[in-house]
């Protein structure tokens, strides 16, 4: 079995960069199999009850009539006519969701999905993160970011901190007093700070910096700035951290350096304490420590119960495709029973804020009448695909179908993947080719299609696969309606 993509990273020299990268925007248009596709940034995920109204008109009007969740919050629409940029432009910035036309591909911020909303993480770190978009959309120097480069904001409970993020920022807890000095602190005695401030993070870096919490926002644009420069020093074009080469890695030192030439105090600890993370609400398991890799989302589906009576709805879509119908019920539901918002999760699901806790249950039965996952139990909990085919040329097989056609046979993998190839919890993902597009991160089972059927095998969180399955052939229903597959992908 060829080895996964974060094997690959480690086993060969980061690559040279020779132009800029080609992801997707909102007005760079991407040519795929099945039309043109738009991808657009939504920062920490969140909608207003406009906004999500505009990117359902897009996909009625413009696109194929459905909405697709990225593994990063955002949204794609896909089937989009080759001339239909001006229009589809025109809606978006009506809505505000071009707040600048120049920085639109770089605004890649996660943010914890339920911070705020729940009873265990009363930190708002989305605050951060709508401060930080705004310097974002301000800075001259930020256009030179990949579109591939992303911010990664996590409330504590440790839910997003291990999303493979470029500048990651933990929230600390604390109201007000002094925070106690930290374990590891280096041999100046650095390692204390205020309370309620945030954990920086640079790529792999095991060490941290102790940023105060209303310097957040500027340390996360300062330690971008910082790897910008390194990039351009070392020549290889790298558009992210870990693409760095060896004699210009960006350590948390060097960026602490970055941050106090912009006025910015940090306190660098050599290796954070092991603390136990927050745990979520009721309904979901407790959640890795931050250095970790999460073994779950945080926003599995269901009710999830909030301070004063509030309650919000998670929920998720079938392999992270939706129906602008289903998409109009849930803005619907946000904007006469909820807070009038959306957030979209990095685990391809939608939570609707701010629902009282009678019209909950209620409210929950239609979304689930309408297709969408609404219970942490169903085999669709923690299945994704790529796109497949149709959609993409590159794809041998419509991962799709076959993964619909192995949850409608009772699993998760392919006919003829031996019992226990999908350990309980753990996220499976079918992939059309080696890209393996979207995959999860942490520990995931691999369903890869091969010239020979699928091979599954499950990828442990250093990247590596382990425990390789045989090809097992996708079932005859599927196996017969598809075209022929295409030569390897590169």
């Amino acid at each position: 079995m060829p080895p996964s993509p974060s094997t690959r990273s480690r086993a060969a020299a980061p690559p040279l960069r020779d132009r800029g990268d080609a992801c997707p925007g909102a007005l760079r248009l991407h040519q795929a199999a099945d039309g043109h596709l738009a991808r657009i940034r939504l920062p920490a995920g969140d909608l207003t009850m406009r906004q999500a109204t505009a990117l359902a008109d897009a996909a009625d009007l413009l696109g194929d009539g459905h909405l697709s969740l990225t593994s990063r919050g955002n949204a794609e629409l896909r089937g989009l006519a080759e001339d239909c940029g001006s229009r589809l432009a025109a809606l978006l910035r009506d809505a505000g969701l071009l707040p600048s036309e120049r920085h639109e591909r770089i605004r890649n911020i996660l943010a914890s999905p339920l911070a705020g909303l729940d009873r265990h993480t009363p930190s708002d770190v989305r605050r951060w993160a709508r401060e930080l978009d705004a310097l974002l959309c301000a800075s001259e120097s930020a256009t030179a970011l990949s579109g591939r480069f992303l911010f990664v904001l996590d409330d504590g409970r440790g839910d997003v901190a291990a999303l493979g993020g470029d500048v990651s920022l933990l929230a600390e807890p604390g109201a007000g007093a002094e925070a106690e000095p930290l374990a590891g602190a280096d041999e100046d005695g650095e390692g204390t700070g205020p309370a309620g401030g945030a954990l920086l993070r640079i790529g792999d870096d095991p060490a941290a910096l102790q940023v105060a919490g209303p310097d957040v926002p500027r340390a996360a644009l300062a330690a971008a700035e910082a790897f910008l420069t390194t990039a351009a020093a070392s020549g290889s074009g790298a558009w992210r951290v870990r693409e760095l080469p060896d004699g210009h890695r960006l350590t948390a030192r060097e960026v602490a350096e970055a941050l106090r030439s912009a006025g910015i105090e940090a306190a660098y600890v050599a290796e954070p304490p092991a603390r136990v993370a927050r745990t979520s609400p009721p309904h979901a398991p407790p959640y890795a420590l931050p250095h970790s890799p999460p073994y779950a989302d945080s926003a599995a589906p269901g009710i999830v119960e909030g301070p004063d009576g509030d309650r919000a709805l998670s929920v998720l879509a079938p392999l992270g495709r939706l129906s602008v119908a289903q998409w109009r019920l849930l803005t619907a539901i946000a904007d006469v029973d909820g807070s009038g918002a959306l957030r979209l999760t990095p685990w391809r699901g939608i939570v609707l804020p701010g629902v009282p806790a009678a019209a909950a249950p209620d409210r929950l039965a239609e979304l689930t009448a309408a297709g969408l996952i609404t219970d942490p139990a169903s085999p669709w909990h923690r299945l994704g695909a790529c796109t497949g085919r149709p959609g993409c040329a590159k794809s041998r097989t419509d991962v799709r179908a076959d993964a619909t056609a192995a949850v409608a046979a009772g699993t998760t993998v392919p006919d003829g993947a031996p019992t226990g190839s999908s350990p309980p919890g753990v996220p499976v993902y079918w992939s059309g080719c080696e890209r393996r597009c979207g995959h999860p991160h942490g520990t995931w089972v691999d369903v890869l299609a091969t010239a020979e059927g699928y091979r599954v095998a499950l990828v442990e969180p250093d990247g590596a696969p382990t425990a390789a399955r045989p090809p097992a052939r996708p079932s005859a229903r599927t196996a017969a309606s598809r075209p022929p597959a295409p030569p390897s992908a590169p």
